[in-house]
């Protein structure tokens, strides 16, 4: 439970700390954030080849939703965050579990559902500005 309370608090921090500094391009970074969420997995699981090589895949495929998410559709951005908070939940089931620390999938879920919860609203914003701007 206190990793998840952790993750919430770390989530709602990254978007403070993006939002407090009024960077320009925020798909960009939170983009980034989910490239870099993706590759962690590849760091803990390093030391054994199958789970290396599973951690990796996944993680290209993070990558490659961030892409599409900052490129063409900010969708995919949003997406990539729900389904890696799901692959945190599904990688406790890998016999390879153990590479990751204790209680690692509920604060990584917690942060997960936190920035994309965000991004959600973020996205329902910025369409409703653009329709309000269309009707102008």
């Amino acid at each position: 439970m206190i990793a998840a309370i952790i993750g919430i608090v770390s989530g709602i921090l990254t978007i403070l700390v993006i939002h407090l500094l009024k960077l320009a391009d925020k798909p960009v970074m939170y983009g980034l954030v989910l490239c870099g969420i993706g590759f962690i997995y590849v760091g803990f699981t390093w030391s054994d080849t199958p789970s290396l090589i599973i951690s990796s895949v996944q993680a290209i495929c993070f990558l490659f939703l961030a892409y599409i998410g900052i490129r063409k559709n900010f969708i995919f951005l949003i997406a990539g965050y729900f389904l890696h908070g799901i692959w945190d939940l599904a990688y406790t089931f890998f016999s390879s579990s153990h590479l990751i620390p204790p209680n690692y999938n509920l604060f990584c879920l917690a942060i997960d559902f936190t920035m994309g919860a965000y991004l959600i609203l973020m996205h329902y914003n910025m369409v409703k500005t653009q329709l309000v701007k269309a009707r102008s």
